[in-house]
């Protein structure tokens, strides 16, 4: 899965080898353009390639979002930069719905071939197209989409090749098309798109080990924030299986809310604020509309109704389907979101940057309703945080995120001097704690298992010490890591998320930011040296360009499953900043 991420927070794609694999417009939860990745016959393409090409090689720009391969082979060799224009102009931030590619020559005579046919609809509709003076217009589509190009635009319609003897430059865009000169707009764009992406990076806090890959990451995350709204998506893809044969095939174009609580984290740590107060707003809206029932995710522009669909003319990732649009997880009642959200927008409450513009005001009464939600929930059986599909039960890592939100609605209490919240919280706290140790902690094992009055392990009781529900000394802490460890361990570090049963049989694939929650639990428990070895180790899974999916097939070590998991990217970065030695 040697794909790149590049975006511009309207719209994100992937590359590889010349290749545009995927990419959605308007929005990244909209109908893919081009996505070969899930069907080589209807996915379109837009391709640039060299004939009898002896290697390709693909990296960053370092320090940005800008992809460059370089082709090399018997007629010379030339570099091909892929960006999406992102920019400070006029005071807001230019991100139009462009993706620009610019071919340089670097030796010899070259001989290329690009080809660009779009679709639509997730590939029911093919986009027709005719030449005007200087561009392809391509009909038949919800919007008008134009590649402007100083290429001949015979060679490109007809696939044809041709010899690259000086730059070319291609702008495709989706509504407003290019009007101003190409080559030169091409170029101004490249150049303060790298500066804005090396200039943010500068402003981010990093720790003294693990650079790049905690840079890596942070791009990842700001690519994946639809800025629009602030939310945060899952994945940049649909429906890449989470191993082969499998049928886990889900849309990840969304945003969960159990992941919210750890990617405010991330953001936090690398002081990239902006992101972080942008993303509560989206999450303090949510509880505002809906403070009774919340649901487990969410539309990028706040859609409370995803419903899922299977395209049964579409082959799926290497032929594997099915292919799924929309998530009926949308419909499960998930009650560890509640907990999830006090944490998160208590930030409102207890950082003074954020006690602006009403800030402090709204955030207090939806605290209060998410509140009362915990305590008329907590013992409510529901679908628990791997959401399954047919069963429900009292699962454990709900009441933990009871028992979380609980404990830090009562710090608010105190911070705000309000002693009733106080002691309500309180309250709720010791009854969610009391439900955990007396019905979800396996004492002959040492272990908090997945559910009430079960047997079952879950990888995600591992965050019982990240979010400090044992003590670094509590010797149930160590013994809850290694039981975890023992029960879901694949080769000693990779984890499953659980080893039961469920809607679809048995997991093989490894759940990748589980193996990154071991990782921080080991080193809680003082066992930093065998932590940083496993980090290590998990870093050398990243593809080519460092970045992660949603697992890893512990067979190969292969990535699976959407891609690129943001929740990968967080456990990472919050991994390296646990780890990484100060810098003094």
């Amino acid at each position: 899965m040697e794909l790149g991420l590049i975006g511009n927070c309207s719209f994100s794609a992937l590359v590889e080898r010349g290749a545009v694999r995927w990419l959605c417009w308007p929005r990244m939860d909209s109908s893919f353009v081009f996505g070969d990745l899930l069907d080589e016959r209807h996915g379109g393409e837009f391709r640039v390639e060299m004939i009898g090409a002896t290697s390709v090689e693909q990296d960053y720009v370092e320090n940005t979002n800008v992809v460059r391969t370089v082709f090399v082979g018997p007629t010379g060799s030339f570099e091909l930069l892929d960006f999406a224009p992102r920019f400070r102009l006029y005071d807001r931030f230019f991100k139009p719905s462009m993706l620009v590619r610019i071919l340089r020559p670097l030796g010899g005579q070259p001989l290329v071939r690009v080809r660009c046919q779009p679709v639509y609809d997730y590939g029911r509709v093919r986009a027709s197209a005719y030449a005007a003076s200087n561009h392809l217009e391509f009909g038949g589509l919800p919007a008008p989409v134009r590649l402007t190009t100083n290429l001949s635009l015979a060679y490109v319609q007809q696939g044809s090749e041709f010899v690259l003897a000086q730059p070319a430059h291609l702008a495709l865009t989706w509504g407003q098309p290019l009007e101003s000169p190409l080559e030169s707009t091409a170029e101004e764009f490249l150049i303060n798109t790298v500066t804005y992406w090396r200039r943010w990076v500068k402003r981010m806090r990093i720790p003294r080990e693990w650079q790049r890959e905690v840079i890596r990451s942070a791009l990842v995350l700001k690519l994946h924030q639809f800025e629009d709204t602030g939310a945060l998506l899952a994945a940049t893809t649909t429906s890449i299986p989470e191993h082969p044969g499998s049928g886990r095939c889900w849309d990840y174009r969304y945003c969960w809310l159990r992941d919210s609580y750890f990617t405010i984290n991330a953001f936090e740590r690398l002081g990239h604020v902006e992101e972080m107060e942008r993303f509560l707003v989206y999450l303090r809206n949510l509880c505002a509309r809906h403070p009774d029932q919340l649901q487990p995710l969410y539309g990028i522009g706040g859609e409370s109704e995803i419903r899922e669909e299977i395209l049964e003319h579409l082959a799926g990732y290497r032929g594997d389907g099915p292919v799924r649009i929309g998530n009926q997880a949308y419909e499960h009642v998930q009650n560890d979101a509640y907990g999830e959200m006090i944490l998160a927008t208590s930030r409102f409450l207890l950082d003074v940057r954020f006690d602006t513009d009403g800030g402090r005001e709204a955030a207090l009464p939806v605290l209060h309703h998410l509140l009362r939600q915990i305590e008329e929930r907590l013992l409510e059986p529901d679908a628990g945080l791997w959401e399954l599909r047919s069963r429900s039960a009292l699962h454990t890592f709900t009441l933990l995120m009871h028992w979380a939100g609980a404990r830090r609605a009562a710090v608010v209490g105190e911070a705000i001097g309000d002693p009733s919240l106080v002691d309500r919280a309180r309250r709720i706290e010791a009854q969610a704690r009391e439900v955990i140790e007396t019905r979800c902690f396996d004492a002959e094992r040492g272990v908090l298992t997945q559910a009430a009055d079960g047997k079952s392990l879950d990888a995600a009781m591992l965050l019982a010490l990240h979010l400090g529900f044992f003590a670094a000394d509590d010797p149930r802490a160590a013994t809850n890591v290694e039981a975890i460890r023992a029960g879901l361990a694949v080769d000693g570090g990779l984890l499953r998320r659980y080893a039961v049963s469920d809607d679809f049989g048995y997991q093989e694939a490894a759940f990748t930011v589980c193996a990154f929650w071991l990782v921080e639990a080991l080193a809680f428990v003082g066992r930093r040296d065998e932590a940083r070895a496993l980090f290590e180790k998990l870093l050398a899974h990243a593809n080519g360009f460092g970045l992660f999916s949603e697992d890893i097939l512990p067979a190969s070590g292969e990535l699976s499953g959407n891609f690129p998991q943001t929740y990968s990217h967080v456990g990472l970065i919050n991994a390296a900043f646990l780890l990484s030695r100060p810098w003094d």
